[in-house]
């Protein structure tokens, strides 16, 4: 079976943790999430080439005995081989901002010239004829006054794409059975002597947004993106570990 290419939304601070080679890892909810007597979920023989993952319940609590159940998902981001393209944050010139995003590469490159897309997690991409003079722009460079309006991540286009992933593995498990390893390679910021803490402990009388636990400091960026209390509940999420190839 080919591998194949699906794209993926990731903030800023993400990007950033993939681009500075932090970020290998990252989990997603499972929408349909498994019975709630599931014991564990693992792949397991399925018709259909792709990796499916069978839920397996627990049919004498609190041991181990189980045996599988109807629930059955291939992951949605693909398998071990296949690719991830990465949509984020960007912007290009002032010229193109009532052009649809599809558009603006096809336009420039009909007019024989190019395009520079600038991402708002910083550093810039030229796509476009060869040899053409292109200005140069450091990741925390502010945007220059030419920059256009900004266009989300859910709108851009495989071709202005700077960052491309080969999934290197895949697995479900519950979200608090991530360690400390997994929450390293989840991106978290090292800050001070530890990691960066999004939502600071009450019981830290220093106050200092700091945390030597990266699960503690993965819990807190766990919930800047998905909501307060979004850890406690333990979904079982989809695990994609990747390595960053050439786009």
């Amino acid at each position: 079976m080919s591998a194949k290419e699906r794209p993926i939304l990731f903030s800023g601070a993400m990007v950033r943790a993939i681009l500075d080679g932090r970020k290998t890892q990252t989990r997603r909810v499972v929408s349909n999430q498994p019975p709630a007597n599931t014991y564990k979920v693992m792949p397991y023989n399925h018709p259909d080439p792709r990796q499916h993952f069978y839920a397996w319940v627990d049919t004498n609590p609190p041991g181990p005995a189980c045996e599988v159940s109807d629930w059955c998902q291939p992951c949605p981001y693909g398998q071990s081989g296949d690719r991830l393209w990465v949509r984020e944050s960007w912007c290009v010139g002032k010229p193109h901002d009532e052009r649809a995003p599809r558009d603006i590469l096809p336009h420039a490159l009909a007019r024989d010239t190019g395009v520079t897309v600038l991402y708002q997690a910083g550093g810039w991409r030229s796509l476009g004829p060869a040899g053409r003079d292109e200005p140069v722009y450091s990741d925390d460079e502010p945007m220059p006054d030419w920059a256009g309006k900004g266009r989300p991540s859910i709108h851009m286009p495989r071709a202005l794409s700077r960052i491309a992933l080969e999934i290197t593995g895949v697995r479900v498990e519950r979200l608090n059975d991530c360690s400390s390893e997994d929450a390293i390679a989840e991106g978290i910021s090292p800050y001070k002597h530890g990691w960066e803490r999004r939502h600071p402990d009450p019981n830290d009388i220093s106050h200092s947004g700091a945390t030597a636990d990266p699960r503690l400091a993965y819990k807190g960026l766990w919930e800047s993106i998905n909501g307060t209390g979004s850890w406690d509940t333990n979904p079982w999420v989809w695990v994609v570990e990747f390595r960053r190839v050439e786009a």
